[in-house]
């Protein structure tokens, strides 16, 4: 779509060192299965990095600068996370996006994202730069209009996607994940979707 690329394979050099981090943000800021506004328990367990982390509950969705179950400031976003998010954004024609916060998603079997929109950030002049990691998966991308048609394509390791301009508000979805097992990750799928959440203060 205008204003979105699927770069293939992008990451696939570092996912070991990527998978790496994953572990070792985890194991300061576990992943936790949200719940939503509506009470259901998302499929997809979540964790963050970064200044800002992205977190659900049933008052509703925002961003937190502290890990809500252990009240300490979310891990440090690596310093190759940046770089990758630089790099794929310069291959995708945008300028460096500069993320201060990271959502780390983990998808088990038969977990899938529902169609939303990347719309709780300050900051929305940034792109997008999601890492697709693990199990392949199916990734659906719409319009700005909620209810309008899609256009699916397939997520394999290492793949990342980039929106933003004119598709920085589109409605996206991941389809559930089927069955399977990854060299790296058994029957797991990671995503990395590295945002800028906050205006950047002058000065």
């Amino acid at each position: 779509a205008e204003g979105a690329l699927v770069l293939h394979g992008f990451a696939a050099d570092l996912a070991a060192d990527l998978l790496a981090d994953i572990q070792a943000i985890a194991d300061t800021a576990p992943f936790r299965h949200y719940r939503v506004p509506g009470g259901q328990r998302m499929s997809v367990a979540m964790t963050a990095c970064g200044s800002w982390g992205w977190v659900a509950s049933t008052a509703g969705y925002g961003y937190a600068d502290r890990d809500p179950e252990s009240g300490q400031p979310w891990p440090s976003m690596p310093a190759r996370w940046r770089d990758l998010a630089r790099r794929a954004a310069d291959g995708a024609g945008f300028p460096d996006p500069a993320p201060d916060g990271c959502l780390i998603n983990r998808y088990g079997i038969g977990a899938r994202m529902g169609l939303h929109q990347d719309a709780d950030e300050e900051d929305r002049a940034a792109c997008i730069v999601s890492v697709s990691l693990g199990l392949p998966s199916r990734f659906r991308f719409g319009g700005t209009a909620k209810g309008g048609a899609t256009r699916s394509c397939r997520l394999d390791h290492g793949d990342v996607v980039v929106w933003g301009g004119p598709a920085r508000l589109a409605y996206h979805a991941i389809d559930p994940v089927r069955a399977g097992e990854h060299p790296l990750t058994g029957p797991l799928r990671y995503n990395l979707t590295l945002r800028r959440a906050r205006r950047a203060q002058p000065g």
